[in-house]
């Protein structure tokens, strides 16, 4: 009877072990399950990015450029580069900002005042290199040699670039283009519900615009800029010759080459715009349109006499952004509207 008690007991010592042990290899087991299922927050990836890219460089072969995150301090240049980044939130990651043609738009300058924006106009490559930039965001221009220097040396190390599509990569400026740029902004930075709502606005704002001329007079148009004596004119092939076609009107001069005063009276448009940038001086837009409306040897323009020149900022019509909206309507309201009557 001991004997068998004894042999009892040693038996629940036994099955008592094996219990903890598997207790034990439960709990390892159900912890190694929650370490698969949440692993540490910093192994955690957006499954937005890697995003790939295609832009340029500056001998305009198209390369394709990986971010693996959103860029955190972008350095951007010119005028629709740093809108289009304040209307879809982005001024936080703003390292440094230049070359602005147009005081910004009025929705977005409590934005902009949280920005640094330099005295440069167009920033040096030793002010760009000291700003430590992951992105820079700007004009075809901007990568001249005497500027920043090509794409290839900023990419070559670890700092990506998007050049704007109309700054003078196409040969064809159009709105598509404007709206391609918007949009892979929003995917470099993944905020493309913000970029697509931006480019719906324009789209509406351009179609609407266009179908509400279609049944007006085709109107005879002229678009040109001042430099110095000489009198440039946009070309059929430019985003102001695209967004006169969409409104219906006849572009005279569509190769856009430099006339001369003879020939401006020769062509005799129903209508002028005269290009300006005002960089904060409003003065500036009409001085422009002055050098047309005074000038006692084009008297005999019909656009002077039926008080049609006008003047159109040139971050409307060039390379423009989120203001393309606003190039349409100075374009639709001079060309069949009461605009500077």
């Amino acid at each position: 009877m001991k004997h068998f008690k004894k042999i009892t007991s040693l038996l629940l010592s036994v099955l008592l072990i094996l219990s903890l042990v598997g207790c034990s290899n439960s709990k390892s087991d159900k912890n190694t399950s929650t370490e698969k299922s949440n692993p540490p927050q910093n192994e955690i990836k957006d499954s937005h990015y890697p995003v790939t890219i295609e832009t340029y460089n500056f001998k305009k072969e198209p390369i394709k450029l990986t971010f693996d995150k959103a860029p955190e301090k972008v350095f951007a240049v010119y005028q629709n580069s740093i809108e289009t980044l304040l209307a879809l939130g982005l001024e936080d990651k703003i390292v440094a900002a230049a070359g602005l043609d147009h005081p910004v738009k009025e929705e977005y300058k409590a934005a902009f005042e949280k920005i640094n924006y330099l005295k440069e106009f167009t920033p040096s490559k030793e002010t760009v290199v000291m700003s430590e930039p992951d992105f820079i965001v700007g004009w075809y221009s901007l990568f001249k040699d005497k500027n920043l220097g090509d794409v290839s040396y900023w990419n070559d190390n670890g700092t990506n670039t998007y050049i704007s599509l109309n700054s003078g990569i196409s040969i064809e400026k159009t709105i598509d283009n404007e709206i391609t740029d918007i949009l892979n902004l929003g995917k470099i930075f993944n905020v493309e519900d913000k970029a697509q709502a931006l480019v719906n606005k324009i789209t509406e704002s351009v179609e609407n615009t266009a179908n509400s001329v279609k049944n007006k007079d085709k109107q005879n148009t002229l678009v040109v800029e001042f430099f110095d004596d000489k009198i440039s004119t946009y070309g059929a092939n430019t985003l102001a010759g695209d967004m006169i076609t969409k409104l219906g009107a006849n572009l005279l001069n569509p190769e856009g080459n430099s006339i001369g005063k003879e020939d401006l009276i020769t062509l005799n448009p129903d209508c002028i715009f005269v290009v300006y940038m005002d960089r904060g001086d409003e003065n500036i837009p009409q001085q422009e349109v002055d050098k047309i409306l005074k000038d006692e040897s084009l008297q005999t323009l019909s656009a002077i006499k039926n008080k049609r020149v006008y003047p159109i900022s040139l971050g409307e019509m060039y390379s423009s952004g989120i203001r393309t909206i606003d190039g349409i309507n100075t374009f639709s309201e001079g060309l069949y509207g009461t605009l500077g009557k």
